[in-house]
């Protein structure tokens, strides 16, 4: 049988469609949050029931425990626009109606195009994820996790330089408390906070495309150069939804590169020294992807039990016994791995392979300009070899 979903506002039952109210009166069982079941009027029979914490272990037991009946789950506003029906799709089949989504509600009350709105949700999930939305002009919602996140939100702004920008608090959307407030503090729990991006004098631009400058990244000097870096990221040419693997990852700027191209990205960075694997995860927080998985240890051993990868790159360690085998082996058919050599030694390696499963060898070299004396002149930095190859598909 399957479990119906169905999106319920800040309104409760009187914002029901006839089909929703329905489905909810006719339940023997109605599941969702403390703050979901008690929309529900008393004088129904259906037993109650709040999910416990934390919820995605527990929804099978849940399920299991009510198999048969007719079970309605509640969903705050649309369950597919970051909602449990996404969650519980996973693990049954669901029936969905949905309501008007926060997002909608919000843009509706503002005055703003659906479609050329930038939506971050922060529910269980880091505010810094907002850093990758924050560009002059943009406007952003910000799905807020609880009374505590326009206050977080306005702390990251001044932080970033877009302590300027027009910042909205929308409480209780659909609800007869409802509430549009500049107030950043003492908000409801239910909350939208809107955003119209104005960057201040100074404030730091961060392009999406490959190639950030080097000081945005906190490094020790391992970090893939800029001018090199955006030609490897062309070369492992992501695609939404694909997972890279960065093995030796340094600053991590390569995977927090990769993420940045689109929000259904994936990475896994894998770095054996403390130190560094401490700036990676910085990095990737004050770059908007905290996302970015860090694997701490040595390849190729680090390596087992992660996902096949869709992308590996190899920046650091490639002369280690056993490491691009393990990459290559990993591999999904398809994959593309790229590989950048800077010692006599590791120039070697990848040749050979070049040679074993084809591919493309590319001599990168930069020159900066800088001052020589009175004058300025260009000062090389050192070449990089890089290899690129496309691994097989097995019906080629």
């Amino acid at each position: 049988m399957a479990v119906t979903v169905v999106g319920i506002g800040a309104d409760g039952v009187d914002g029901l469609s006839p089909s929703a109210l329905a489905a909810l009166t006719s339940a023997d069982v109605v599941i969702g949050s403390a703050r979901q079941v008690d929309l529900v009027p008393q004088d129904m029979v259906a037993e109650r029931v709040v999910w416990p914490t934390p919820l995605v272990p527990a929804i099978p037991r849940v399920l299991a425990e009510h198999a048969g009946r007719a079970v309605c789950v509640l969903a705050s506003g649309d369950p597919m626009f970051h909602g449990i029906g996404t969650t519980l799709s996973r693990f049954t089949e669901v029936r969905v109606l949905p309501h008007p989504s926060s997002v909608s509600l919000a843009c509706a009350r503002l005055g703003w195009p659906v479609q050329d709105v930038q939506v971050v949700s922060a529910v269980n999930r880091p505010v810094e994820r907002l850093h990758a939305a924050l560009h002059p002009g943009r406007r952003v919602l910000v799905l807020s996790e609880n009374s505590s996140t326009p206050g977080a939100v306005d702390n990251l702004l001044r932080a970033r330089g877009f302590g300027a920008s027009l910042v909205r608090v929308l409480e209780n959307l659909g609800g007869p408390d409802e509430r549009v407030t500049a107030a950043l503090t003492g908000n409801a729990p239910l909350n939208v906070v809107a955003i119209e991006c104005v960057a201040e004098p100074g404030a730091r631009r961060l392009p999406r495309v490959p190639g950030l400058p080097d000081d945005v990244y906190e490094h020790d000097g391992q970090i893939t150069k800029r001018e090199v870096r955006a030609v490897t990221l062309a070369a492992l040419a992501p695609e939404p939804g694909e997972l890279l693997w960065d093995v030796g990852a340094g600053s991590g700027s390569v995977g927090i590169e990769w993420l940045r191209t689109h929000p259904a990205c994936r990475a896994v960075a894998v770095e054996p020294r403390a130190d560094r694997a401490d700036r990676v995860l910085r990095n990737a927080a004050s770059l908007g992807v905290p996302g970015l998985r860090l694997v701490r240890g040595s390849a190729p051993s680090a390596l087992d039990g992660l996902d096949a990868p869709d992308a590996v790159f190899v920046g650091g360690g490639v002369t280690a016994d056993g490491v691009l085998p393990a990459c290559w082996a990993a591999l999904r058919p398809g994959g593309r791995i790229v590989v950048n050599a800077v010692t006599l030694e590791s120039e070697a390696l990848v040749t050979r392979w070049h040679g074993e499963v084809g591919g493309a060898l590319t001599r990168l070299s930069v020159s900066r300009a800088a001052p020589i004396g009175g004058f300025t002149g260009w000062r090389p930095a050192m070449p990089v070899t890089q290899w690129v190859a496309v691994k097989p598909r097995e019906d080629a």
